[in-house]
């Protein structure tokens, strides 16, 4: 497996991975699968901003090609946020619990404390994502809340679970 950044040439499969996870999970609060142009504009606003947007390649097998997504993007657009950084994984269905998920959010933990991020957040969509959860876990990430009945999906209320991870120096000097 490659990690790498994304390109305008994964927009389909990045489309396509997140498609199924907006039709079929609560990982995310979406409804409507976004088109590829929405996507493509999603993906440069977050290069743009000199944030990391990575996909998983494999590059043997069957399971040939983008097998997964991950990108971080500043945790809210205010001032204060600047050193905080939220992370969105996306794993292609038939390659789940591979470690794809983990090695995406290893790379984007480096890629984070390599801009400056001091703390990284991953708001995961329902309570019983134990995969998810699992993962982050896994990387050194503590549960920080639980949101309950933050949203409303397949006709049933869905938990919002916040997990948080000091990288680089964390809170333990205030960057200058």
């Amino acid at each position: 497996m490659i990690i790498r950044d994304a390109g305008p040439e994964d927009l389909p499969a990045i489309t396509d991975i997140y498609a199924h996870h907006v039709l079929h999970g609560a990982g995310t609060f979406e409804e409507v699968p976004p088109d590829e142009a929405e996507m493509a504009r999603r993906l440069a606003q977050v290069q743009e901003r000199g944030w990391a947007w990575l996909v998983a390649e494999a590059e043997e097998g069957e399971g040939r090609g983008i097998i997964g997504f991950a990108y971080y993007a500043q945790l809210r657009d205010r001032s204060a946020f600047r050193h905080a950084a939220e992370d969105s994984i996306y794993v292609r269905n038939d390659v789940r619990g591979q470690g794809v998920g983990k090695a995406l959010v290893k790379a984007l933990l480096d890629r984070a404390t390599e801009a400056g991020f001091r703390q990284m957040f991953a708001l995961i969509g329902d309570s019983d994502n134990v995969g998810s959860i699992g993962l982050h876990v896994s990387l050194g990430f503590r549960q920080a809340g639980v949101m309950k009945a933050a949203g409303l999906k397949f006709g049933r209320w869905v938990d919002l679970v916040f997990m948080q991870r000091g990288i680089g120096m964390a809170d333990r000097d205030v960057p200058g």
